[in-house]
Formats: structure tokens, sequence, C-alpha cells
């Protein structure tokens, strides 16, 4: 179990990480937080972990890998609330859609801002 301030650290951090394109190391962060958090927090970084390994199989060229991943993480980030601990999930969420729905030919990185 982490403390508030722990779990909000390693939140951002893994925000930061992932913005960067990160994917492998956001998906760490957050899974550190992952493992002692309870509802609804564990659903949602859940989610963002997910979200995170489904973009590393896009740019790794597995789409399947990613596609499976992203359907996952959709259905974990459509029960979280617009704004999550200062992070705009809602705004996540659509640019992971349009960036899914284009496949591989997006080269668009979705921010968490």
């Amino acid at each position: 179990m982490h403390s508030e301030r722990e779990f909000d650290t390693a939140l951002m951090r893994g925000a930061e990480l992932f913005n960067a394109g990160r994917y492998f190391e956001a998906h760490e962060a957050w899974e550190r937080i992952w493992l002692g958090a309870s509802e609804p927090d564990r659903t949602i970084v859940q989610g963002l972990i997910q979200a995170a390994a489904a973009l590393l199989h896009r740019e790794r060229n597995n789409p399947r890998g990613a596609a499976r991943l992203w359907n996952k993480a959709r259905g974990k980030l459509e029960c979280a609330p617009a704004t999550y601990r200062g992070l705009a999930i809602g705004e996540l969420r659509a640019a992971l859609e349009r960036c899914f729905a284009a496949g591989t030919k997006s080269k668009a990185r979705p921010q968490l801002r």
C-alpha cells in the first residue's frame, strides 16, 4: 500500500514517461503502484498500463497485440472519470481512439495531460 503522495508522484512520473514515448518505462512506473492499489484506482491504473503496452506493440509493428491490449485498456479507461487525479483521461481516451482507428498508418503519439 502506498501513501496518497507516493501514489500521485508515481502516477505523474508514469504520465511524464508516457508523454515522452517511453511506454515501457511508463508501464513499469504504473505497475509499481497498481499492485498495491484499491478500487477504483487499481482498474484505472491497469487501463493506463495496458494503453502504454498497446502503444509499445504498435511501435514494434505488432498490430494484433496492439489491438488486443487497446481493447482491454479501453474497457478500463471508459469507467474512469474524464479527469482523474489531475490527468485528462477523457482526452487520452479520445486520442487513443483516433490513434488506433488509424491503425499502423498513424504516427500520432497520444499525450496524457
